[in-house]
């Protein structure tokens, strides 16, 4: 942390604009300092504490039992192999139905993109308790008994997110263009669809990506009243158990979702700067 004083202070110094024939002179901005630093503190303090709990034992001294623990634990492997086949299933769905559907009213129905955005934003008015138990009334029973009634749900939870991330991507881009000079060049909807739009849209759906990860992974209201142990299922029900262990899953999930959305953005940024190397050299 000390490492980083030097670079806050040389980012919260900035030139005073001042009259010609005069030396500029560099004033200190400290409430950026100040507000860098509670907001710091604020996403370290409970990460340092959780993890200073993981490696104590009930005695309160330094151990590493409850992280070697973790893949022995009884229900740990099937919860998070759960979430994991969650994930997956969850972003292949929102992707089939959310891209083709964003290209196709930006293209033929472009007045529906304010009704899109207002039922696409019903999923964050709406409380998920209201929406599962919605669900499990109105589901049938061999649907309720799959746990991928949990990736229905979740596809409408991550619209709002994905369709915004895919709006701004195609707003980016010359979308009309693009598809009429495919199509006269002998392209189908599909190829069009998959070999030109898809490509230009890398970063709306890395974002996309990310986000909807970020949501399935970390959600626990759903899967416990659909009655399915998933990972935060798992690590709440755990606690009672030993509450060292439960932390240091947390702990665990939290580093690996970030590492997780970490590579996935890096892997975008990588593209990106080839892509620019390669227009600069043409």
């Amino acid at each position: 942390m000390a490492s980083l004083i030097p670079d806050i202070v040389e980012d919260a110094l900035v030139a005073v604009p001042e009259a010609p024939g005069r030396r500029r002179r560099p004033r200190l901005r400290v409430w950026r300092a100040v507000v860098l630093f509670i907001a710091g503190a604020y996403f370290l303090i409970p990460i340092y504490a959780g993890l200073r709990f993981s490696f104590e034992n009930d005695a309160g001294h330094l151990s590493l039992y409850a992280v070697k623990a973790i893949p022995s634990e009884p229900g740990f492997s099937a919860a998070f192999w759960l979430s994991m086949r969650l994930a997956v299933v969850t972003l292949a769905l929102t992707l089939v139905l959310m891209v083709p559907t964003s290209v196709y009213v930006h293209l033929k129905l472009p007045r529906l993109r304010r009704l899109l955005d207002f039922v696409t934003i019903l999923p964050i008015v709406i409380p998920p308790i209201v929406l599962i138990l919605g669900v499990l009334r109105a589901a049938p029973l061999w649907l309720r008994a799959s746990p991928y009634l949990l990736s229905l749900v979740y596809v409408i939870l991550s619209m709002p997110f994905v369709y915004r991330s895919l709006d701004a991507g195609l707003s980016a881009i010359d979308l009309k263009t693009l598809v009429e000079a495919s199509r006269s060049l002998g392209g189908n909807w599909l190829n069009t669809l998959w070999r030109v739009v898809v490509p230009n849209l890398r970063s709306a759906l890395l974002s996309a990506t990310v986000l909807t990860l970020a949501l399935v992974l970390g959600e626990f209201t759903m899967a416990s009243l659909d009655l399915w142990t998933t990972l935060p299922v798992w690590i709440y029900q755990f606690q009672q158990v030993d509450a060292h262990v439960s932390t240091a899953v947390s702990m665990v999930s939290l580093i690996g979702t970030w590492l997780l959305i970490t590579l996935i953005v890096s892997l975008d940024r990588s593209q990106s700067r080839r892509t620019r190397r390669r227009t600069n050299n043409s």
